[in-house]
């Protein structure tokens, strides 16, 4: 039982809670007892950081100086107006006392970004030999977002991020944005400087994987560091660069547009412009808005899923349009078709205790994979409904739980630790699917 909330205990919300007012402010963060925390892994920080349950959700709680605290609040709540991925503010917790009446910091409230993980953990995790490069790319498609809307972060780090999976890649989001600052717009030089802060320590964390045994030496931290530079450049210059071609080759401002949209960025505004005599014209995009495909999805489904996954399931969209021969109808109703007689019942043949391992996109995803692995394998098409049972029977129980790996120290996710993961019992499962149980 918590003591009483002090009288002083000011709270600033984007949300209205009244559990806020159960847990233990009093208390220094690093002291909170065992049943309020979530024990899910957390990145390295320079604050104490913990997450705590709050009516039936989990909230990352950050001590911090109140100054320091309200000002990354308002920065987070910008940058969320701003669709930028990032973490939710909820609020700022200020003005707590000890019961002896001594002052303890400010906490600023976050909630929980479900079905991330910070890089340490996904380290721990069996994953492909090109993992650090997913993690990069993701983390370079981030740090172009941020300079796109004026951000400059200051602090750019793995550790400063939380990945999730996204189809075959990972989406990076922002966590940390205390050291941050919103400008009008950027110059060269203050990207610059993001830049060299990303490569410094992305290769200083890598080398420090290395020393723990969670990355291979044979890794050439200097060289992945080096690479979100190139990463970098190459996205800032397809999506900002002026390109010049005669009069005659107009046909190039639709190829720009379609370039952009291959990378998942819509082209807002388009600045086009011609020479006095009218032979040259040069187009230079001035507005783009991230999320083509996930947008496009959204339009047509209603799933509200990360860029990677949308363009995975528009794939599958696609293919089901063309083997049911309705290139022709209008796609709004062949999507709502595909969502109702592909996407849906598959993702529900799946036990319900396991679908928090992974979100549903992310499993179709999977799902897709493995049917392709099982029809190279067995020579033939295999149906959606035998690929599912296999995927659950062979794959999907030894999946660490994304969602909320609630109850495990984060120094136990490792290969080595992975029977202390909260699991399904295998026969369990396979009661279930040779039932033909559809759970949900």
């Amino acid at each position: 039982m918590s003591t009483p909330t002090p009288h002083r205990l000011q709270i600033t919300a984007a949300f209205a809670d009244p559990a806020l007012l159960d847990l233990p402010w009093h208390v220094p963060l690093e002291q909170w007892p065992q049943e309020v925390l979530a024990a899910l892994p957390r990145g390295i920080s320079r604050h104490i950081v913990r997450f705590a349950k709050l009516s039936g959700g989990v909230v990352a709680i950050k001590e911090i100086g109140e100054s320091v605290a309200y000002r990354e609040y308002e920065l987070l709540r910008q940058l969320r107006k701003l669709d930028v991925p990032s973490v939710e503010p909820l609020g700022v917790i200020t003005g707590r006392l000890s019961p002896e009446g001594e002052p303890l910091e400010a906490c600023l409230l976050t909630r929980h970004l479900q079905f991330s993980l910070p890089y340490r953990a996904l380290f721990s995790q069996s994953l492909q030999a090109d993992t650090t490069t997913r993690l990069i790319d993701a983390l370079a498609v981030l740090l172009v977002r941020l300079h796109l809307v004026g951000f400059y972060w200051g602090d750019v780090s793995l550790s400063n991020t939380l990945f999730r999976r996204d189809a075959e890649t990972f989406a990076a989001f922002l966590v940390d944005a205390e050291t941050g600052d919103l400008h009008e717009r950027l110059s060269d030089g203050q990207r610059s400087y993001d830049l060299e802060v990303a490569r410094v320590n992305i290769i200083g964390e890598l080398m420090d994987l290395q020393a723990g045994h969670y990355l291979s030496e044979d890794v050439d931290a200097v060289e992945i560091g080096g690479a979100i530079v190139v990463r970098y450049l190459e996205l800032w210059r397809a999506l900002t660069e002026r390109e010049s071609f005669d009069y005659g080759e107009r046909w190039r401002v639709q190829a720009r547009i379609d370039r952009l949209n291959d990378l998942g960025f819509d082209v807002g505004e388009l600045d086009i412009t011609t020479d006095i005599g009218g032979t040259t014209v040069r187009i230079q995009p001035k507005v783009v808005d991230a999320g083509h495909h996930a947008r496009r999805l959204m339009r047509l489904t209603g799933l509200d899923v990360t860029e990677g996954q949308a363009r995975r399931l528009l794939n599958d969209l696609d293919e089901y349009r063309a083997a049911t021969d309705r290139q022709m109808e209008d796609e709004a109703f062949v999507a709502h078709d595909w969502l109702t007689e592909v996407f849906e019942p598959a993702v529900r043949k799946v036990p319900r205790e396991l679908r928090r391992k992974l979100e549903p996109a992310q499993i179709f995803h999977e799902l897709l994979d493995h049917r392709w692995f099982l029809s190279q394998q067995q020579n033939r098409d295999v149906p959606m409904g035998e690929t599912v049972k296999s995927y659950v029977r062979t794959v999907l129980p030894d999946r660490p739980d994304e969602q909320a790996i609630l109850g495990i120290r984060p120094e136990d996710l490792r290969d080595t630790d992975t029977d202390t993961l909260p699991t399904v019992p295998r026969e369990r499962v396979e009661d279930d699917l040779d039932g033909d149980m559809l759970i949900g």
